[in-house]
Order: C-alpha cells, then structure tokens, then sequence
C-alpha cells in the first residue's frame, strides 16, 4: 500500500481525520443556524421553500459563526478525498475503485456547491440581504446545477458510490455487514448549494467516522490484516 498514492501516513491521517472534521462540519452547520437564528425566523425559514432563505439570513446574523461551519464542512470534504482512495485501495478490485471514483465526484460538486455558498454569502455583504436573497433565488436553479449540469450529475456519484464501494468493501472482508451499512447510509446525506445541516446529518456521519476512524488508525499503526472471505452475513 506505502508504494500506491496516497501513501500510508496520508492514508491513515485522512481516514481517520476525514469523516470526523465531516462530521463537525454538519454539527457546526447545524448549531450555526439555530444559535443565529431567533424562534420566530427559524419557523420563517422553514416555511420557506428553499433552506436557503435561512442560511441566507443566518449569516447575516452570526457570519463568523456561518464562515467557520461552512469552512470546517469544505476541509473536511477535501480529506475524505485520498480517504476514500485509500480505502478502495485497501479492498482491491474494480467494484470498489468505481465506487471510489464515483464518490470523489460527489466530493468534488460538493466543493462547487461550497464555492456557490461562498459567493452567496459575500454577496448578501455587498448588496443587502433583501438584494442578495432575490438575485440568488431568481437563478437557484441554474446556480445549483452548475455549467453544464456537470456538478449536479456528478453529485449522484455520491449515492451509487458509497453502495458500490460499501459492497466492494463487504465482500473483501475488510468490513462487516454493520460498518458497511455504515458507510453506506453515510453515502445518503444531501447535496446542493445552501443546504441546511440536521441531527440526522450528524448521526449518519458519525457512523462513517465508526466505520473509518479505526481503519485510520491501523494503517498508521501499519497493522492490516489481509482481507479475508465472508463468511457470515451478519458481522461487525
């Protein structure tokens, strides 16, 4: 494995630092907007057809608060890029690299989704809330979708890869039925341009870090065993 990319101590630190900087990136979206957010503009949001209404008028009120949350999420979709290589490294074989590959799409519209939420923030900072909220709303859709649709498409990746990958890693061996539903139920949190995180978000993403972190930690540690059959359905 040290002779494929990413390397060991890459592999090890992403694995392990990936799915839990995630994960405080959701629970930092989520208490972001509730701390900034008074009762009454909370249910004014969510009456809203869109979350970004809400996110829009959560950064007015806490925009450090916002700027950190959204950051954190955008740091850790960049580390659970080589992650994910790593680990469909690890499993070997055509289903899991077209798992990996499909997944690092996803990430990667998931990074044109978080420039989309930078612009729209500066741009409430420049032309007023009000302003901001109806240029941006006018054209959500075509800012959501991105040139060509290309993002959008490539967000399905996301779905179909952690499946892929999930099974890939299951029949390798290298996880049980209850890391893979992990990993796989990881794969279904959302995707879009000012997109509000929930507890469920932050749940599912845990889960990933269960399923991750101690794999992380064995490759740093360098103390894999090979990927063996599988021989029970029902196994950790």
């Amino acid at each position: 494995m040290n002779s494929y990319f990413p390397g060991r101590w890459i592999s090890g630190a992403t694995l392990t630092l990936g799915p839990v900087i995630m994960c405080a990136g959701y629970l930092l979206r989520y208490l972001s907007t509730v701390t900034a957010l008074t009762p009454q503009q909370q249910a004014w949001a969510e009456a809203q057809p869109f979350a970004a209404y809400g996110q829009l008028l959560a950064y007015t009120s806490a925009p450090a608060l916002l700027t950190l949350a959204y950051a954190v999420f955008a740091l850790g979709v960049m580390l659970l890029f080589p992650a994910f290589v790593a680990l469909a490294q690890r499993i070997g074989g055509s289903l899991a690299f077209w798992g990996a590959t499909l997944l690092v799409a996803g990430l990667f519209s998931r990074l044109y989704f978080a420039g989309a939420d930078q612009t729209a923030f500066q741009l409430t900072e420049s032309l007023g809330l009000d302003q901001a909220t109806q240029a941006i709303m006018k054209e959500y859709v075509d800012i959501s979708y991105g040139p060509w649709r290309i993002p959008v498409w490539a967000s399905v990746g996301q779905y179909a890869g952690s499946l892929l990958l999930a099974v890939a890693a299951w029949r390798s061996g290298l996880f049980g039925t209850a890391r893979a539903l992990m990993l796989l139920l990881a794969g279904g949190t959302w995707m879009g341009v000012l997109k509000s995180a929930s507890i469920p978000d932050v749940l599912v993403t845990g889960l990933l870090c269960v399923a991750l972190v101690p794999l992380g930690v064995r490759v740093l540690r360098d103390r894999l065993p090979a990927p063996g059959g599988r021989s029970k359905i029902f196994t950790w």
